[in-house]
């Protein structure tokens, strides 16, 4: 497993230590010991590489454009015909 960056410092406003890994887009944790923070931080790269792992190209593409804003409707009016199925 690659070795990454992981920022640690104390949260006076939280009360404890945050661990992130600035490489990793949202992967950090809490913990209210270093120790703690930093055991929980890597539980969640392991969870974040495991999710890498099964992104296809189609949520990638997904996640790309999140800036798209989509119509909301429980009919779906508005969208393009064959994105969704009625059950």
């Amino acid at each position: 497993m690659a070795e990454y960056h992981i920022n640690l410092f104390y949260s006076k406003e939280d009360s404890g230590y945050v661990a992130d890994i600035p490489d990793l887009e949202s992967c950090s944790a809490f913990g209210k010991t270093p120790g703690e923070a930093l055991a929980e931080v890597q539980r969640a790269k392991a969870g974040w590489r495991r999710r890498a792992s099964f992104a296809s190209p189609l949520h990638a593409l997904d996640t790309a454009q999140q800036s798209i804003k989509r119509p909301v409707s429980s009919t779906m009016e508005g969208w393009p015909s064959g994105l969704w199925r009625q059950s």
